[in-house]
């Protein structure tokens, strides 16, 4: 599909790229280099990479994934305890189905489904409920895997467990805060990023404010975009005027979907279930402050607190630089596994396997030669 059959009006959509063509150009003449922005999100890097804007652009903008893909950036540690868990006797395993496939580092979800665990797909965490509900000889394990998208969910699921009286429900948290690992972004010297795409299906959670601590404190632009061709357009426009006029601030392109506030009602579910804590991140090992676990007064509805599995002592594969790709420091095709060992058939890391990988997306809509 050519990239104008992605806008609603070709000729407004032709008449757009050429601007940001025009524009990047400009910018890269004056900075003697291309442009840096990293997207902060699975679903825009996608996005740019079926429209074919990553390839059209690249004379003049780096494009740079982020740790926008939830799957991914789950550790090798956590994806072992989620298999230990589906081996538990009596325990089924819900999950969304992103994760069914992810390498742990003896196993994957879908490995042990062969073998006979109980590992089930869930679309929402409410069927899960539901799914205890009805089958009381069973207790039921939700993996609560996502950034602040998905948490307001999970936490709704543990309120409808309790007030309905299902003990036989808990979740395994694994949820990760976008902000924290931006923070640790920018605080290596060895990226050098000249604006970032903020997510859009996370800021519309937690609001442009979020954000602002880019402009602020790193002195860097950055703008909120939703998911059409045009959006991201408009988004790499804003930046790149930005650059161009010497300005720095956090835009939001996305007043459709995003407030400066966020989604407050939301925000309140995630304070009232969870608690902020130190977590790992795949690629960038504990990060502080930058993931949400159950707070104590909901310990029943905690699998962790419910359940002793014994986890083994991570294995990483050689040579997989899926952690490298996460901080921006690479792009798919620098991994000597990409589109050789590793490809959707046999994935060797997560950023192969999830929709929202980067290098899932790259292999399908940008490998070099095609």
């Amino acid at each position: 599909m050519q990239i104008l059959d992605r806008f609603r009006d070709p000729v407004v959509g032709r008449a757009l790229l050429v601007k940001v063509t025009e524009q990047a150009k400009e910018v890269a003449e004056r900075l003697g280099r291309r442009s840096v922005f990293m997207e902060v999100c699975g679903t825009h890097t996608v996005a740019i990479s079926k429209a074919g804007l990553r390839s059209l652009l690249s004379e003049y903008i780096d494009l740079r994934s982020g740790p926008g893909c939830p799957v991914c950036v789950t550790d090798y540690g956590d994806i072992d305890r989620m298999v230990a868990f589906a081996r538990t006797p009596g325990v089924t395993l819900g999950t969304f189905g992103d994760m069914i496939r992810v390498p742990g580092s003896f196993a994957s979800l879908e490995k042990e489904m062969a073998a006979g665990a109980d590992v089930r797909i869930f679309y929402s965490p409410a069927d899960a409920v539901e799914y205890a509900r009805t089958h009381p000889d069973r207790h039921v394990v939700f993996l609560g895997v996502g950034f602040e998208t998905t948490a307001p969910g999970i936490a709704l699921s543990i309120l409808q467990a309790k007030a309905q009286g299902v003990t036989n429900f808990s979740v395994l948290t694994s949820h990760k805060l976008v902000p924290p690992a931006m923070h640790a972004i920018l605080a290596d010297p060895e990226l050098r990023l000249d604006g970032f795409i903020l997510p859009g299906h996370a800021t519309a959670i937690v609001g442009r404010n979020a954000f602002q601590f880019v402009a602020d404190q790193y002195n860097l632009p950055a703008v909120v975009t939703g998911f059409e061709t045009t959006d991201i357009l408009d988004c790499l426009h804003n930046l790149l005027d930005q650059l161009f006029q010497g300005q720095v601030r956090v835009d939001n392109g996305y007043s459709r979907v995003v407030k400066d506030e966020g989604n407050v009602r939301a925000q309140a579910l995630m304070e009232q279930l969870f608690e902020v804590a130190d977590v790992s991140w795949r690629g960038f090992g504990v990060i502080p402050a930058s993931g949400m676990v159950i707070r104590p007064e909901f310990a029943d509805f905690n699998a962790e607190k419910r359940f002793t599995v014994n986890i083994p002592e991570p294995r990483i594969p050689k040579g997989c630089r899926c952690g490298d790709l996460l901080k921006g420091k690479i792009n798919p095709h620098e991994c000597r596994l990409f589109g050789t060992a590793c490809t959707p058939v046999n994935p060797i890391g997560p950023c192969m396997v999830s929709s929202e990988g980067a290098c899932a997306a790259y292999y399908q809509y940008d490998r070099r030669g095609q």
